[in-house]
């Protein structure tokens, strides 16, 4: 499939030289794109291999390898089929402008320019973000179905902080995990639609097994988390994975400097590294109880818009 994909990127250099010489400055973009996920897919498999074979599993693997091995799979999805059309004789002709027009739906961010990568992502976390109103509706909603639990007034009062604009401390938010870990808020007492806010929440493309593959996202991060702890903390990350980090869990970082990106991700991380795996829906909520009334997530959703 690579073979035919690199043969009609020949062929589109030839003819973009000829003929669209502006255009190929983008082109450039892309015919680099394919060799950047040529070569992270070939570290994905060794990734993964190294993931299944180690005795110490995904704790085997940096931060870095983290990312690629939850990222890579998704992206192969996306452009699979751009790939396998442009590898068709003749098709690939038609398919190749498509491709070139909706980069952000037929491609991944291998063959985007910087500007696309700034532009899509913040696409991306908006579409999230704006789940977070729901989900925490969802938390509330539950709240009389636990009113004999002992941590039933602190998480009552946490979630009202949260809707009243503020964010409770981490200590707070600890001394209420063990009602994560049992009905209603327990992974496995989640509805389907709840499920499927949380997918949206954190990104996850999936249409079959969301459950699953909610808990394997959680449980992926919490490992990257691990990794940070392992390799000397937030603060000895560069810029550029700071920012990833914040992506990932839900924090916009655009305009954030790096102590306040570092302060929040901290807290973060001293949550997912004290919780359990009973606690996993916790975990799955704490986008909402760590950046619901972050001021940089409220002017994404609603000065955007």
């Amino acid at each position: 499939m690579f073979k035919h994909f690199f043969d009609y990127i020949k062929n589109y250099e030839k003819l973009f030289e000829k003929n669209f010489p502006s255009a190929m400055k983008v082109y450039r973009t892309y015919v680099d794109g394919v060799m950047d996920f040529y070569n992270d897919m070939k570290a994905y498999l060794k990734i993964s291999r190294i993931a299944n074979s180690s005795p110490v599993g995904l704790k085997a693997l940096n931060r870095k390898e983290l990312e690629l091995y939850m990222q890579m799979p998704r992206d192969m999805m996306k452009v699979a089929p751009a790939l396998f059309g442009a590898a068709l004789p003749l098709v690939g002709y038609v398919v190749m402008p498509l491709i070139f027009a909706f980069p952000q739906q037929c491609l991944c961010s291998h063959f985007w320019t910087l500007q696309q990568r700034a532009e899509f992502q913040q696409i991306a976390l908006q579409k999230r973000l704006k789940n977070n109103k729901l989900v925490l509706r969802i938390l509330q909603s539950k709240l009389k179905d636990v009113k004999k639990h002992q941590h039933h007034d602190q998480l009552q009062r946490i979630l009202g902080m949260l809707g009243s604009g503020f964010h409770p401390s981490v200590e707070a938010l600890l001394e209420v995990k063990d009602i994560f870990a049992q009905p209603p808020y327990d992974l496995l007492s989640l509805t389907r639609k709840q499920i499927g806010l949380l997918c949206q929440l954190h990104g996850v493309p999936t249409l079959l097994f969301k459950r699953f593959h909610l808990s394997e996202h959680a449980f992926l991060v919490h490992h990257m988390d691990l990794a940070i702890v392992r390799e000397g903390h937030v603060h000895n990350m560069h810029p550029d994975g700071i920012r990833r980090s914040c992506y990932i869990r839900g924090l916009n970082p655009v305009n954030l400097s790096t102590d306040e990106m570092i302060s929040w991700l901290r807290n973060w991380i001293k949550i997912s590294t004290s919780i359990e795996e009973q606690h996993i829906s916790m975990f799955l909520y704490l986008p909402v109880l760590l950046g619901y009334n972050h001021p940089n997530n409220w002017h994404l959703i609603y000065d955007s818009s």
